[in-house]
């Protein structure tokens, strides 16, 4: 078995990044936010924080990783269905909280849909608090920014 490497994300891994996303049961991609487009302005705001995780030269981990100055946030972290349970995401995660000391960041935060019972438990394995104290709220500027979850294009809840 080849070995796993991680190393910072770039807007070259694009095209390989989403086509793992689409991989990913449940997984909710953007139409606007995660396109080409605005991947490669997210990482050029946040050139070190955000990781890939390859193995025998194809990605099978990714995690966006910014911040604002004030506070990290994980998005769309994700490790092909294969390659899960034996430390990859782990690695990321620890990538990303590195980088992000370095800069001087303090918190990270993130969200997990409730439905997404493997990422809540990955979530809750590796020491991350579910805060029940706050209220999340979001408010779309623009309404073409719709969220289609992979694999659950044709179910009905």
């Amino acid at each position: 078995m080849d070995e796993v490497t991680i190393s910072a994300m770039t807007e070259a891994d694009y095209d390989e990044v989403h086509a793992l996303w689409l991989t990913i049961r449940g997984f909710g991609i953007r139409a606007l936010d995660d396109s080409r487009e605005d991947i490669a302005r997210f990482i050029r705001r946040n050139p070190t924080t955000s990781v890939v995780a390859r193995q025998g030269g194809r990605i099978v981990g990714s995690i966006l990783c910014g911040s604002d100055g004030r506070q990290g946030a994980l998005y769309h972290v994700c490790v092909a269905r294969e390659c899960r349970r034996r430390g990859i995401g782990t690695r990321m995660v620890s990538y990303c909280m590195q980088q992000l000391r370095q800069m001087g960041i303090n918190r990270v935060a993130l969200i997990a849909f409730t439905r997404n019972e493997v990422g809540n438990a990955f979530w809750k394995k590796i020491g991350w608090n579910e805060k029940s104290d706050v209220n999340y709220y979001t408010f779309e500027l623009n309404d073409k920014n719709i969220t289609r979850f992979i694999g659950e294009e044709h179910e009905h809840s």
